[in-house]
């Protein structure tokens, strides 16, 4: 059974430990304008034995100090500025300076994510809250870091701490990162033709249980890998591929995969185990068991059965370490 990795090890039983940024303060580093933290227990605890942190606090890296005047989004949704509550001071082209240089300081990192904290006017990612005018706010921006970073990288998986806490985003979220580091290894490591159409064949489950419109489109990249070069075309499948990461999986597209895997199981079990292992398949589609559940079960057969050996080269049946638990609550 694998074990979590010693922290400080460079490796997981699982594979290379990721490298993540993350937003100081949910580490518990006191950072906040009050002095204060927000450690949260999933990413210190459950997630930190298969990762390497980078943190990163925006405001106190430019310069503000800590504890520190609260500061809030003013002007437009679109292109806002950043103030201090009460003294009005303009933080914005300081902040703006200082993430330019600091995104090709991670760049050099090769981060494979990086985690927000919500609601901040500096790492919220989502419905932060921007002062259109003296009397009214829309809560629809986003934070001056966290609007830098995504655009300077949009395949590099970002997502909030607080959305984490919904169990399909967490497992999105965690699916996500893996991905992009095996895809970032196969490039640094292989990067040819041939390897590409190995990457391809064992994430064609993963990449069908995100987007079969992706699927497609992948497919039809592999398929015409010899007219293009190597470099070129692993450009083009690797933005195609992450953005396919991208799309939250749903029941109905995890029901379609299994469904596929047992298809090919209809000859070698008995009717009884046909049956127990399709209403499992039911049962989960109709939200009465997690995702673990029919693949344990399917787990169990193909490994009987020698021609579904292929199956286990699938990286769906295990995308990422089986401790982070995150399939059994989706």
């Amino acid at each position: 059974m694998p074990t979590a990795p010693q922290q400080g090890s460079t490796t997981t039983p699982h594979g290379p430990r990721l490298r993540l940024g993350i937003s100081s303060c949910l580490l518990g580093e006191k950072v906040r304008y009050d002095g204060g933290h927000k450690r949260d227990t999933f990413l210190t605890v459950g997630l930190a034995p298969w990762v390497e942190w980078v943190p990163v606090c925006p405001e106190v890296e430019v310069g503000m100090g800590t504890p520190r005047e609260a500061v809030q989004l003013v002007g437009t949704v679109a292109s806002p500025r950043m103030l201090g509550r009460k003294t009005r001071r303009d933080w914005t082209d300081d902040l703006q300076r200082w993430a330019a240089t600091r995104i090709e300081q991670l760049r050099a990192l090769s981060l494979h994510g990086f985690v927000l904290t919500k609601n901040s006017p500096s790492c919220g990612l989502f419905a932060v809250r921007v002062h259109v005018s003296e009397t009214a706010s829309e809560k629809k921006g986003r934070g001056l870091w966290a609007a830098a970073l995504t655009e300077a990288d949009p395949l590099l998986p970002v997502e909030e701490e607080g959305r984490l806490c919904d169990a399909k985003l967490r497992e999105n979220f965690v699916d996500r990162i893996f991905a992009h580091e095996r895809w970032t290894r196969f490039v640094a490591e292989d990067g040819s033709r041939k390897g590409l159409v190995r990457f391809h064949t064992v994430h064609k489950l993963t990449i069908m249980s995100h987007s079969t419109e992706h699927y497609r489109s992948l497919g039809r990249v592999v398929a015409e890998a010899g007219k293009h070069r190597p470099a070129a075309l692993c450009a083009d499948y690797g933005k195609m591929f992450m953005a396919a990461m991208a799309v939250p999986t749903t029941r109905g597209r995890h029901v379609n995969v299994l469904q596929h895997l047992a298809g090919f199981l209809k000859r070698a079990l008995a009717d009884d185990d046909k049956t127990e292992l399709q209403q499992s398949i039911t049962d989960y589609g109709a939200g009465l068991l997690p995702l673990v559940a029919p693949l344990t079960l399917l787990r169990h057969h193909l490994r009987r059965e020698p021609e579904a050996a292929w199956a286990f080269d699938q990286v769906y049946l295990s995308p990422y370490p089986k401790e982070l638990m995150v399939r059994n609550h989706v």
